[in-house]
């Protein structure tokens, strides 16, 4: 028996997953350069930089479970799309030269608000198809064809 990934699977696992990477490697194992360019251009200091390093990296852990769970969530997906178009804006004004470098946060996180675009489409697809009335509607547009 052949088992396939629904694409609200693919989207899960991939968001999921991009919160945990970048949670997890470059923040909480190991403060990548990149991370304390990105705080020191706040004007805070080393410590409270490393402070709000691995505080970020808990808090991407912890949304990256969240939405694991509770992927089926409308405001969580929201949440998701706000969260990376906010993540966006603060490179923009920050650190606008990021924005042209490889795997920068356009390719990641565009792409990423693009899959969560994907869930919520889906789920008003599976809303539609168990109304009654779309279904009758449906097949009406299907003998008009």
């Amino acid at each position: 028996m052949r088992s396939t990934l629904s694409s609200i699977q693919i989207a899960r696992y991939i968001i999921s997953f991009s919160w945990l990477y970048h949670g997890i490697f470059p923040k909480l194992i190991h403060i990548a350069p990149l991370e304390k360019l990105m705080t020191a251009s706040l004007g805070l200091s080393n410590e409270l930089s490393y402070l709000v390093t691995k505080s970020a990296g808990v808090g991407e852990v912890i949304f990256g479970v969240l939405f694991f769970l509770f992927y089926r969530n409308k405001a969580v997906v929201l949440l998701n799309i706000i969260g990376l178009s906010g993540l966006l804006i603060f490179v923009v004004v920050l650190q606008p030269q990021l924005l042209i470098e490889a795997f920068n946060p356009v390719t990641t996180n565009i792409a990423l608000i693009g899959f969560s675009v994907i869930l919520l489409l889906e789920f008003k697809h599976e809303i539609n198809k168990k109304n009654p009335l779309y279904s009758h509607t449906d097949s009406k547009n299907k003998e008009s064809v």
